[in-house]
């Protein structure tokens, strides 16, 4: 009596590549516009288990003071303690805790810690397809993912009442992600 064993894939460890990863968030201002915003250095790894997508798992960090506007004043007021604090709290943090499939891709559910306040937020991700080759060998996915968070429920709670009612800064805060994410060499 013979067995066959099917193959089973490992799992497989993927980086963010910082070069072309982005990171963006929008939020009303004055409530009449939406100021776009975005953190130009950001670190992560992703593993993947190609059997059961439901398995893998993503952590990243956000260097806080990194928080970029088009707009130094407003830059430094975000990295003020009146909003992100970046001198106590120099990182922004995601460690997922849950990959559900849907019908676009996956929810992502993890724990987002800014200002050194963790909640759970679900990020809703399209991945880009399959591995492919960059032209230097370098094994490559991708992936966008969308969330939207309440400010105030990470601390944020800095805001001044318009005279004709309203608030300068809105609550609201989407999130927009683009990862590229470069294959980690397995050990041989």
């Amino acid at each position: 009596m013979s067995s066959l064993s099917t193959p089973v894939a490992a799992t497989t460890t993927w980086d963010l590549d910082p070069s072309h990863t982005s990171v963006h968030f929008s939020v009303k201002h004055l409530m009449i516009a939406t100021v776009r915003g975005e953190f130009s250095k950001v670190a992560g790894t992703v593993t993947l288990d190609p059997q059961d997508m439901t398995r893998s798992s993503i952590s990243a960090t956000i260097d806080a003071a990194s928080v970029g506007t088009r707009d130094a004043q407003r830059d430094a007021h975000l990295r003020s303690p009146d909003f992100l604090d970046t001198e106590k709290f120099p990182t922004i943090e995601f460690r997922s805790t849950r990959v559900v499939r849907t019908a676009h891709g996956f929810d992502v559910t993890g724990n987002l810690t800014i200002r050194g306040v963790t909640r759970p937020v679900v990020l809703q991700v399209e991945t880009g397809g399959t591995e492919l080759k960059d032209p230097f060998g370098n094994l490559k996915r991708g992936a966008s993912a969308t969330a939207r968070i309440n400010r105030k429920d990470f601390g944020l709670q800095w805001n001044v009442a318009l005279e004709a009612g309203g608030f300068a800064v809105g609550d609201e805060v989407k999130i927009e992600i683009d990862v590229e994410l470069i294959g980690r060499a397995k050990a041989a």
